[in-house]
């Protein structure tokens, strides 16, 4: 799995540096958001080296993975502007991403299962939150309109969220299986 996550993250790297210089004359805010993928592929990495957390391989998979979809394919290539639905999937999937980085954030010694899933699922939606603010944050002091207010109102960030939150429940469906069998994940 370690081998898989390097060639990910020399692939989105890579990615990355084309999309640079594919863009070097739309002016600095172009350069810094392909530029920013390096900075979001690279957290796990950082997040070891500073604060000497282990995080496991399955984790860093999956973040590349997202961090591909979400940033390079959805904002680069403009995934989300030539197909409808990329949004909604990649919002989904954050879903899942967020409860299972929950999961393993849950506070040692809890055995209701109930908490466990209610603990998974707020987490999920706060970060979801938390993306949807910066989303808006960034709309307020850099222009543009990444929440698609002028076209939808409100509608697209709370759709965002609502399927991130199902993304969520998925993931709590199947801990919740794991957890009556007591199966690893």
């Amino acid at each position: 799995m370690k081998k898989i996550n390097i060639i990910l993250f020399i692939v989105t790297l890579v990615c990355s540096f084309f999309a640079i210089l594919g863009e070097l004359d739309r002016g600095i805010v172009i350069i810094l958001k392909d530029s920013s993928i390096i900075l979001t592929a690279s957290l796990p990495y950082i997040i070891n080296k500073i604060f000497k957390v282990k995080l496991n391989d399955g984790i860093i998979f999956i973040w590349l993975i997202f961090i591909f979809l979400a940033h390079y394919m959805g904002v680069t290539l403009e995934f989300y502007n030539k197909w409808e639905g990329f949004d909604k999937v990649v919002h989904t999937f954050s879903g899942v991403v967020t409860a299972y980085v929950g999961m393993l954030l849950l506070p040692k010694g809890v055995k209701n299962v109930w908490f466990k899933i209610l603990f998974i699922i707020a987490f999920s939606a706060f970060c979801a939150f938390l993306w949807e603010t910066f989303e808006f944050v960034c709309n307020i002091f850099f222009g543009g309109d990444a929440q698609r207010v002028e076209a939808t109102g409100v509608t697209d960030t709370m759709l965002d969220m609502i399927v991130a939150f199902i993304g969520s429940i998925l993931f709590s469906v199947f801990y919740f299986i794991k957890e009556k069998n007591k199966c690893v994940i």
